[in-house]
């Protein structure tokens, strides 16, 4: 009985809906065998609920499934496929870089008469942006500035911004923050943590600097990811007063830092050669608690190697062993080229011997051989 509430209460079934959710979750738990039962037991199966199964198909990447799924939804009545479902077929697809079904979907949609929606096209523009797909990018974001019916929000203007400015095109993306302001789209603390980083990766620190003052004038309060940004690019600039000014204001605001400013102080300290500061930063993970994990301990030993500094880069495997850490290739990898580079021969084979031990326990990954 409480199926079949389920599956005919279309109300209820709204995108977003956690009732849709939960049986997304129930169809990638039972599947297609589950929901022809209750088929058979009289429960009425909706459009919802087909979308519902579509996308734990497609989800779980079984896309002949959830193409099969599709043609059975033209052929019932009252479950024709909409643009809710065509969506989720198409992130799916956009997902796994397959673009060429992904045109195929939208041409589709066009000859139905379905129009892609606001959601639809921001992951369009996401998806290509991401991929640099730059060309399909513009040409999707023209189409939906061409319809009056659907209009573009903070969401298509920070994937447009995060594409250009994550491939260095700066000019193209202040020209699009222009554009989308000039749209009457406000920036959100995300946008400005977009410029920021891209300001921060290509040098640009002065515009940095710029973005900074301007979130202060006008009370956009920082995150723990717009300080994160800030720290990793002074460090980055070699910069290591003004980053660590940045971090004592993070901890006077009363946000913790994590993993990944962590990570950006070694690294900063690790290229000044401050060996010293590096053994302060780990001093503070302990007092703070700050929960450190296997990518942490790999800048660690990165940054110990750069140094020279081999008797702390080898106490590094012990410090994770005592925070319940396992090595992994990149550790290894990582210390068999400091010592390589060192001179260190006979050190490297052993850590390539590790290495091989490591890689000969997980079946599936290439055998690092030894000489």
């Amino acid at each position: 009985m409480i199926f079949s509430k389920l599956f005919t209460n279309a109300s209820l079934l709204c995108a977003g809906n956690p009732l849709l959710r939960s049986l997304n979750s129930f169809v990638s738990s039972y599947g297609t065998s589950r929901m022809l039962m209750m088929i058979d037991e009289g429960c009425a199966v909706n459009q919802e609920a087909y979308t519902a199964l579509l996308s734990a198909y497609s989800r779980t990447a079984l896309f002949n499934d959830a193409f099969s799924l599709l043609e059975e939804m033209k052929n019932t009545p009252n479950c024709q496929p909409d643009v809710f479902t065509y969506t989720v077929l198409i992130k799916s697809y956009l997902q796994v870089y397959d673009f060429g079904k992904v045109r195929v979907l939208l041409s589709e949609m066009e000859i139905e008469g379905i129009k892609p929606n606001t959601v639809t096209y921001n992951i369009l523009i996401d998806a290509y942006g991401k991929a640099k797909r730059f060309t399909e990018m513009e040409s999707v974001l023209v189409e939906m500035l061409q319809r009056r019916d659907c209009s573009p929000d903070e969401w298509t203007m920070n994937s447009s911004l995060r594409a250009y400015g994550g491939s260095g095109q700066i000019e193209m993306m202040e020209s699009c923050y222009e554009k989308f302001q000039c749209a009457g789209i406000e920036p959100t603390i995300k946008t400005f943590n977009i410029l920021l980083d891209s300001y921060g990766k290509t040098g640009n620190y002065d515009k940095m600097s710029a973005v900074m003052e301007y979130m202060q004038k006008y009370h956009f309060s920082w995150t723990r990811v717009t300080y994160n940004i800030i720290i990793d690019a002074f460090g980055k600039a070699g910069d290591l007063k003004q980053m660590e000014y940045v971090f004592r204001l993070m901890q006077s605001e009363r946000i913790k830092p994590d993993r990944v400013t962590l990570c950006s102080l070694v690294r900063a300290y690790g290229q000044a050669g401050n060996a010293e500061k590096i053994g302060g930063v780990l001093k503070f993970a302990d007092n703070a608690e700050v929960t450190l994990d296997t990518v942490f301990f790999n800048c660690l030993v990165d940054a110990y190697g750069m140094m020279e500094c081999f008797p702390e880069m080898k106490e590094v495997l012990e410090l994770m062993q005592s925070k319940g850490c396992k090595p992994d290739r990149v550790t290894y990898r990582t210390m068999i080229k400091a010592y390589s580079i060192g001179g260190m021969t006979s050190k490297a084979k052993e850590f390539k011997n590790q290495l091989a031990s490591l890689e000969e326990n997980q079946p599936g990954r290439k055998m690092f051989k030894v000489k």
